[in-house]
């Protein structure tokens, strides 16, 4: 079993755990368009698996939280065809998701400048950052978009509903990847993180690969190959003050909880207006 996941991700690793490229970037945005939330690359959250076999010296660390047994967290975005586009593994099931977001990746290529152009329009004003739909313990920064914990008005309850209507491709992700392999439905077995993580990492490899075989039957009408395009290379130049300065720019903007709160605002008039459209334009 070891041999058999170290060769899937040897062999299928660098093609079925990739961050989005270009081309997949332009093919989510066109997706998106038609669920009411342009610029969304995905859906955030974790899953806790549990570490039966947890060694007892770890057990104190690994159990704590809303789980009286040892966890394992598994931090995934996931489009709406359950493709998985993150994964980071291997936290303590005593953090929540918002500790274990300050221990991943997940923006990393943003800050460097790898990432994606992503550019859209929402109710007149421009954006130029994807985000992901997630729930409301994590930060208000530009690149999430939270629902309304207590919906006041119908426009709110509109946003509030779909918000958390489109969210849950994350959590089916996680359903149809337990529902597919056995061996991270029920409690790891194995003693040594670094096996269990690998085994992880071959799980969702398969996932993916099994994702990308059937996904035509999920929406007929979109054509996959249709839109092509690579990875913008990035603009990194070692040791100068200049790249530094606009690194700290990318990350300001990430973390900027200004735009964040416009993008909600203006998401919220978008999806009322398009509500009341369908509405006036039925008979």
């Amino acid at each position: 079993m070891k041999s058999f996941v170290a060769g899937v991700i040897q062999v299928f690793g660098d093609e079925y755990l990739r961050k989005p490229t270009q081309a997949d970037a332009d093919r989510l945005l066109q997706v998106v368009e038609t669920r009411d939330f342009p610029g969304m690359l995905g859906s955030i959250d974790c899953m806790h698996w549990e570490w039966k076999n947890c060694p007892s010296t770890w057990k104190g660390m690994f159990a704590k939280g809303i789980y009286r047994v040892p966890t394992l967290i598994l931090e995934t975005v996931a489009s709406y065809d359950l493709w998985i586009w993150h994964a980071f593994f291997g936290c303590s099931g005593s953090l929540n998701d918002l500790n274990v977001l300050q221990r991943s990746d997940v923006f990393q290529e943003v800050h460097e400048g790898w990432a994606p152009k992503c550019e859209y329009v929402v109710n007149g004003h421009e954006y130029n950052i994807g985000y992901f739909l997630s729930d409301g313990i994590y930060p208000k920064w530009a690149t999430f978009v939270k629902t309304i914990l207590l919906p006041q008005g119908p426009k709110a309850r509109l946003f509030a509903e779909r918000q958390e209507s489109v969210r849950k491709d994350v959590e089916r992700a996680f359903e149809v990847l337990q529902a597919w392999f056995a061996i991270i439905h029920g409690p790891a077995r194995n003693m040594d993180k670094g096996e269990l993580g690998m085994i992880m990492k071959a799980c969702i490899i398969l996932h993916n690969m099994i994702v990308e075989d059937e996904r035509d039957s999920y929406d007929p009408a979109f054509d996959y190959d249709d839109v092509e395009g690579n990875t913008p290379q990035p603009n990194v130049q070692q040791g100068h003050h200049p790249c530094y300065a606009a690194y700290l720019r990318r990350v300001a903007q990430v973390h900027n909880p200004g735009l964040h709160a416009r993008l909600q605002s203006d998401l919220i008039e978008k999806i009322w207006n398009r509500h009341r459209a369908r509405q006036s334009s039925q008979p």
